[in-house]
């Protein structure tokens, strides 16, 4: 087996005797398993081949030799609150909108934060009742979100849609109401700008400090009226360029794209949209933060324009959730932590046998592209959390190390790299999914639930310990209850409505 290059990270701690996870970073070599490197390609070592299941290449356990996984990391979940909408209106969401990270990636984790700017990592797992099959949980944490007087200023431009479909009731009116409340709670040193399109875009309102003008913020709000057709690309070109021109050194430059994104007019490719802005997203660093809306959403389309923007995309169907997202998520966001970061997991050849990343199809990195940062990766806040599961299959009788989990990142000032990790022990599996801990069973019951979702009456390769959905919504209401979360509540609902639809 051709092994890579030693992990040169800063020692931060170690795994117990007992085999628990640990959260730091890894100095050593190890004992001969694959380390994160870029100077290595993939399929150079020997590993089986067999019992491999084959299908859908994103449904497919990682085949030997391969044993390293690499993606971009991701905090979008348009794609669960989608699936709730759809649920909540009897239907069941198209398969090609459930993205299972995003369902795991929706709810609050535990994970320890960091003392400064940066990630830690954290690294546990839980045995399936499927024999030699676990679950293992890459946790990723940023510090917490400063309070609103310690983050840099903000400078935001709000591209607003106002075609004709954001009538509907639960679009254009929850982002007025949310963006009115949003108002009173920024500083006076932040900066508005307002863009609105339908079959064109204007400059409604230029980039503008609040201080004095919250007045003339709350009249554009209100003043704004559904109309015509969805030019969506003229109004992300219009609204680069209304906040390239109210540029504001040393803020977090950002636009917050509102739209249902049933882009019908003009430019409708999301490649090309952001093509006409890229010397904005490249030179500037403006990030993009796209919120959907409505019970026909365009939910490739955003998902592409947030993750090709340096940004991401949450879905908003109720007032709650609106003000939500613009009061508490957008002001606590605006900062950043890291740029381009990516994660790579290297899982032990003589402990593993199979894996599978659940979930990040469309976030993958080539292995060797790990320490290449002219490769995009994601652009993560304070206060954030990543979540990434495997199904990981241990040879029989496994002991000893099983994997080493890294993230890697550029400092969103200086563009210095950074690196952190954390190991996993075979001895960190011994105890059953269902009675580990309450966080990582609301990952399971969300990630299982969304396989469900997108493979429906496919069930040539479901991940390994899936319950029917019945009895996923039975424990998830026991899961629920012992968090004590109402998010969690919301989890169960949804499960138990899907369990209803599929019969």
């Amino acid at each position: 087996m051709t092994l890579a290059g030693g992990l040169f990270l800063t020692g931060c701690g170690a795994s117990d005797s007992n085999g628990s996870s640990t959260d730091g970073s890894n100095k050593s070599g190890g004992r001969g398993f694959p380390q994160p490197a870029p100077n290595r390609t993939s399929g150079t070592s020997q590993g089986e081949q067999k019992d491999t299941p084959t299908g859908d290449a994103s449904r497919e356990f990682a085949p030997s030799p391969d044993y390293l996984s690499t993606f971009a990391l991701d905090v979008d979940t348009a794609s669960y609150g989608y699936a709730r909408r759809a649920l909540a209106d009897g239907r069941l969401p198209e398969a090609s909108t459930v993205r299972p990270e995003e369902f795991v990636n929706s709810f609050r984790q535990d994970y320890r934060r960091p003392d400064g700017n940066g990630f830690s990592v954290t690294v546990d797992g839980a045995r399936t009742r499927e024999k030699d099959w676990s679950l293992v949980r890459v946790g990723l944490a940023t510090r917490d979100a400063p309070q609103s007087g310690k983050r840099p200023p903000a400078a935001l431009t709000f591209v607003i849609d106002i075609s004709g479909s954001m009538g509907e009731p639960g679009r254009l009116d929850l982002a007025q109401d949310a963006l009115g409340v949003m108002t009173d709670r920024l500083r006076d040193d932040d900066s508005v700008a307002v863009v609105t399109f339908s079959d064109e875009a204007r400059t409604v309102l230029p980039m503008t400090r609040l201080g004095h003008h919250r007045d003339r913020i709350y009249d554009v709000i209100r003043g704004l009226e559904p109309t015509e057709s969805t030019n969506l690309g003229a109004g992300v070109r219009t609204g680069y360029a209304t906040a390239v021109k109210g540029l504001r050194e040393g803020a977090t430059n950002r636009v917050v794209l509102i739209s249902d994104a049933l882009a019908n007019t003009g430019e409708t490719d999301a490649d090309a949209i952001l093509e006409n802005i890229s010397t904005a997203r490249r030179e500037h660093g403006i990030t993009l933060f796209g919120v959907g809306v409505g019970s026909e959403y365009g939910d490739a389309l955003m998902e592409r324009l947030a993750d090709k923007g340096d940004g991401h995309t949450t879905y908003v169907s109720t007032i709650e959730e609106a003000r939500k997202v613009f009061c508490e998520q957008l002001p606590q966001n605006i900062d950043l932590t890291a740029r381009d970061a990516k994660a790579q997991v290297a899982f032990d050849p003589q402990t593993v046998k199979q894996f599978r990343l659940i979930g990040y199809d469309d976030r993958q990195v080539a292995d060797e592209d790990f320490r290449d940062d002219r490769v995009d990766g994601g652009e993560i806040g304070p206060g954030h959390t990543v979540t990434a599961l495997y199904a990981v299959r241990t040879r029989p009788g496994a002991s000893g190390h099983l994997a080493t989990a890294s993230v890697r990142w550029l400092d969103p000032d200086t563009r210095a790299p950074h690196e952190e990790s954390g190991q996993l022990e075979t001895g960190s599996l011994d105890e059953d999914l269902w009675t580990s801990s309450t966080r990582l069973q609301v990952d399971a019951v969300a990630a299982y639930f969304a396989d469900d979702l997108r493979t429906g009456d496919d069930k040539a390769n479901p991940l390994p310990g899936a319950l029917p959905l019945g009895e996923l919504a039975d424990r998830a209401h026991r899961v629920a209850s012992a968090a004590e979360d109402k998010a969690v509540d919301e989890l169960a609902a949804a499960v138990e409505r899907a369990s209803g639809l599929m019969g």
